[in-house]
């Protein structure tokens, strides 16, 4: 399963990998695959996979975007060995617990002149960045405060001149195996000296993601493309301080179909949206193991286990990997069939209660000690008719969906005429194949006579099929029509919809009094 530089770190316990999101943002499509792919690797090599909260940026973290970012994984199952809600042997793991750190090592880098104090303004710095354009060349540093002396710096900052601390960067070119894309090279002498910290309490990314990744003894760095120049630069401080070097692998971008940068007009959301949406955990992670990895053969449906046992990053391809909305319908849709109608009754219910359609009710009932003593009963009622709807009722009405969702929000608008009185619909709906005003008539009476006559206790689906389906075809010939002409406006008579469930199931779910009722409805509709 491994290459032969993944080979060197596959020891048990050797490997260790991490996840370090922004509390800047809601928890999005690409972070979750990577912390998918660093849980799938540290865990086939029986390693440690770590959570960082990577918070410097203070003005824009926050505890509700890092509560989201947690929750959320713990939620896809995404589970760490190490992070700042359960410790561990090289915590803090939140940056902003780690400032005493950052300051070690800067001063470290201070003291042996691989870091300097700049204090150009950014007018100044932009103007040159101009200038460098508009003659051709890529904006780099110009080193201007690279060499001031010793006293000028003192002098500057004991009067309070703004200022940020940059890295030495080598004139050289540095080389690294990326695990996904082979060897990569860079040339450093065309990148400037970088800022690394915007002073001794404030450090910036690519100094305190070097430090972290030390100190907590990060074999592997699997992260997106974009960081990809980012690497050069953090190998140059790793040789600085004398770090030893973590292997690389950079992941494809994720794209959308029509192959440009991922955005929610592709479907993509947080994943509290897809949430929302009642898209399950289960489907969420085997979509996004296929957003860059192939497992080289025609299977698609890996469950977590599964994934830890066949990932391998040799498997995971260089170019973008298109995210495709409908194709995550599609698995979710899969998943849902597997549960159990008792599991999606009770993942649909909030869409009824949010949609206003239906209201719980909690009732308290009192029992002996030795059957369980008070208990909380919950039941629900039709917010228009404040009649009980039994949840047997709701599992009927759930299961005649069951093979049609695609997400568990969708069961509103697919089943919400039941727990309507009065549905809006336009009487043309009801017409089949260019049926009149009049046939229709002839249709609901015919079909309002049948069913009268059926008693209350034969009101199944299966008797209801059985006796319709034969009027269907005793008509059907005569009328030279096929069996439509009689349960297409059945159908529409009993959902308002174009597209439902059958009308047998319908049927059965309402009851005999309100189809009778739906189907006089329809009757003064078309009149």
């Amino acid at each position: 399963m491994f290459s032969s530089e993944e080979l060197k770190f596959a020891k048990p316990g050797a490997v260790r990998t991490r996840i370090a999101p922004s509390p800047t943002g809601l928890l999005h499509i690409g972070l979750a695959r990577t912390a998918l792919f660093n849980y799938l690797f540290a865990k086939q090599c029986q390693g440690s996979f770590v959570l960082r909260i990577e918070d410097t940026d203070l003005e824009r973290s926050s505890p509700e975007y890092e509560n989201d970012i947690i929750e959320n994984l713990k939620w896809l199952g995404i589970n760490w060995d190490e992070g700042p809600d359960i410790s561990g042997k090289y915590g803090p793991y939140r940056q902003r617990e780690r400032l005493d750190t950052y300051k070690k090592y800067l001063d470290i880098l201070l003291k042996d002149d691989k870091a300097y104090y700049c204090f150009c303004s950014e007018e100044e710095l932009e103007v040159k960045r101009q200038y460098q354009m508009s003659q051709g060349e890529a904006p780099r540093y110009s080193g201007k405060c690279a060499n001031l002396p010793k006293e000028t710096v003192k002098k500057y900052l004991a009067e309070g001149k703004p200022s940020v601390i940059r890295f030495r960067v080598a004139s050289k070119k540095v080389s690294f195996n990326d695990l996904i894309r082979g060897r990569l090279e860079f040339d450093m002498g065309l990148a400037g000296d970088i800022v690394i910290a915007k002073d001794v309490s404030t450090p910036l990314y690519n100094f305190a993601v070097v430090i972290d990744d030390f100190e907590m003894k990060i074999s592997h760095v699997i992260r997106g493309e974009e960081h990809i120049s980012n690497t050069p630069k953090q190998i140059l401080m790793q040789e600085a301080l004398g770090f030893p070097r973590p292997e690389y692998g950079h992941l494809p971008l994720i794209l959308g179909t029509d192959r440009t940068k991922l955005s929610k007009r592709h479907g993509a959301f947080g994943i509290t949206d897809f949430r929302r949406e009642g898209y399950l955990p289960e489907a969420i992670i085997n979509y996004m193991a296929f957003l860059g990895w192939n497992p080289g053969d025609e299977k698609e449906i890996y469950s977590l286990p599964s994934l830890v046992k066949e990932f391998s990053l040799e498997k995971v391809q260089k170019g973008g990997a298109i995210f495709n909305i409908k194709k995550l319908e599609s698995l979710n849709g899969f998943y849902i069939r597997q549960r159990s109608i008792e599991k999606i009754t009770e993942l649909c219910l909030p869409y009824f209660i949010e949609a206003g359609l239906i209201i719980p009710i909690f009732e308290e009932m009192q029992y002996p000690p030795a059957y369980g003593g008070k208990q909380i009963i919950q039941k629900y009622k039709n917010s228009e008719t404040e009649k009980i709807i039994t949840l047997d009722v709701l599992q009927k009405i759930i299961s005649i969906y069951h093979e049609r969702l695609k997400k568990n929000s969708e069961i509103v608008e697919l089943a919400d005429f039941f727990f309507k009185e009065k549905l809006e619909y336009d009487k043309k709906l009801l017409k089949w194949k260019g049926m009149n005003d009049g046939e229709v008539r002839d249709v609901l009476n015919k079909l309002e006579n049948i069913l009268s006559e059926i008693s209350e206790n034969n009101w199944t689906k299966e008797n209801l099929g059985n006796v319709l389906l034969l009027e269907a075809e005793r008509i059907g010939p005569a009328l030279q029509k096929d069996r439509g002409y009689l349960l297409w406006p059945l159908r529409v008579a009993l959902t308002g919809k174009e597209a439902s469930a059958g009308p047998f199931e319908i049927a059965e779910i309402l009851g005999k009094e309100k189809t009778l009722n739906r189907i006089k409805t329809a009757l003064y509709k078309i009149s």
